[in-house]
């Protein structure tokens, strides 16, 4: 399965299918990756799927980094620049990404920065990256103020996304994937939210007739967004849905408490009761949306976190335009709309709700 995002500047092949992995040093050929590739992934993911990706690119030595939030930051990227300053790496190369969103982020800015942007290839292997981070072109780190706000846009050439290589991706790792999937339900497609609910079980069994379309209609509705508005100008503001209050809790925590879609979830239901509150959307699709959020499974506690801190770092969103917060909401299950007047007291009434401290 082929889906392509092509914007003004650049297109993106995203290639979906599995054993995909084993086929990459051909696929990269088609598209005229340059022949000398740089692949960077962590040790964990090296030591489940090395051997094969190495032997897919023939015999690739890796530049391994750190994995999780809290080392997706500069020190990071530097440590990717290095190696590929020592190997004279010039403009005619290529960084091919091999991991989850931290890696594809992190080794995205790297390729978007070193010599003002080289040729970038994702190999997504968590069920979040292959779904979401993975697509669309946006790179970079957090700072320990806020979440991804050091990035650039830089459009992958091509996305390898290998469903195969979820087999080994714990089920926590795979649920906060399956909350972006919930998300491309809520913002764009009915029929793929009733699916999950219908499917939730074979889903976590990761049955191939059900994993893969949902996949794949995550893909085309962020591809279709993202070549139509590439740099969040406005339609593409709709892939924020959950995230102000969801980036929060994840800087608030320092990156440490949540999975990425752990905190998404709890910001989709944010966003929902404010919806309701508002009167935009009906309390039985906010109800539909907590019930599936809980099907899930289990979330980590937020109780102790207090609402003011929570606050401050909406506050630095890199959703704040000139001084106003845009704020994504449902109207409806697969469909939203953006708002930007938001008061503070909305935000603490919907924070304190969702069982915050204050």
């Amino acid at each position: 399965m082929r889906v392509d995002v092509r914007t003004g500047s650049s297109a993106s092949a995203i290639w979906i299918g599995d054993g995909l992995a084993d086929r990459l040093a051909g696929l990269l050929d088609e598209h005229q990756v340059g022949a000398r590739r740089f692949v960077v992934s962590s040790p964990v993911i090296w030591r489940f799927h090395g051997e094969q990706i190495a032997r897919a690119l023939g015999g690739a030595e890796p530049i391994l980094i750190p994995d999780g939030e809290r080392y997706k930051n500069l020190q990071s990227v530097s440590r990717v620049y290095d190696p590929l300053i020592r190997a004279n790496a010039d403009r005619g190369s290529a960084i091919v990404a091999v991991g989850g969103g931290v890696i594809g982020d992190t080794a995205g800015f790297a390729a978007a920065t070193y010599l003002r942007g080289i040729t970038l290839v994702q190999v997504p292997t968590t069920l979040l990256a292959q779904v979401d981070s993975s697509i669309g072109g946006k790179v970079g780190v957090n700072h320990t103020l806020g979440k991804n706000l050091i990035g650039a846009f830089h459009q992958p050439k091509v996305v390898a996304i290998d469903p195969l290589l979820l087999r080994t991706l714990p089920r926590r790792e795979f649920r906060s994937g399956l909350y972006e999937v919930v998300k491309y339900g809520m913002i764009a497609s009915r029929d793929l939210f009733d699916r999950l609910v219908k499917d939730t079980k074979a889903i976590f069994a990761r049955d191939p007739a059900v994993l893969m379309p949902a996949i794949v209609e995550s893909c085309r509705v962020k591809a279709d967004v993202v070549s139509k508005d590439e740099r969040e100008g406005g339609l593409r503001r709709i892939l924020n849905f959950g995230h102000t209050v969801g980036h929060a809790l994840e800087a608030v925590t320092k990156y440490r408490r949540f999975r990425h879609g752990e905190a998404i979830a709890y910001g989709m239901l944010a966003a929902a009761d404010l919806a309701v509150a508002r009167g935009a959307l009906a309390e039985t699709e906010r109800l539909a949306l907590a019930t599936l959020i809980t099907k899930l499974g289990p979330l980590p506690p937020i109780a102790d976190l207090p609402i003011g801190e929570i606050m401050e770092a909406i506050k630095r969103d890199k959703k704040v335009v000139n001084g106003r917060l845009h704020f994504v909401i449902c109207i409806e299950i697969g469909a939203t709309m953006t708002i930007d007047d938001v008061t503070e007291d909305e935000l603490r009434a919907v924070l304190r709700r969702l069982g915050l401290a204050g």
